[in-house]
């Protein structure tokens, strides 16, 4: 059963420009895993926590560092979501999540799908 689906579009410019304006904001929106990648994978994830939030229904459930985006050896992303926002999620009913990202000609995409009995 579906319990909630969000997706988010993301600017890779406006979010670059950002962080280089206040570069503490990468600190707060990604773990330190996330700060290394390039600015394409850094929106695509800032993408995936917003669409995670959407897919919640209330974004103040969840925090940032709690949800990490990490991907498989073939490159298929999946949400590692821990402590609170964790706990958020099992009182929802999830089971698992779903994520699918995307970056082209400037823009980052994601989609997540919360799946439970």
């Amino acid at each position: 059963m579906i319990i909630g689906i969000g997706v988010d579009l993301c600017s890779v410019e406006r979010l670059s420009n950002s962080i280089q304006r206040t570069p503490a904001l990468a600190a707060r929106l990604f773990t330190a895993k996330e700060q290394s990648l390039k600015d394409e994978s850094l929106a695509a994830r800032f993408a995936a926590k917003e669409a995670l939030a959407k897919a919640v229904g209330n974004p103040k459930l969840l925090s940032w560092l709690e949800v990490e985006v990490e991907t498989d050896e073939l490159g298929k992303p999946r949400l590692v979501v821990s402590g609170k926002s964790a706990g958020t999620l099992s009182s929802m009913g999830v089971l698992s999540t779903h994520l699918s990202l995307s970056h082209d000609n400037g823009f980052a995409i994601a989609m997540v799908v919360l799946e439970g009995n």
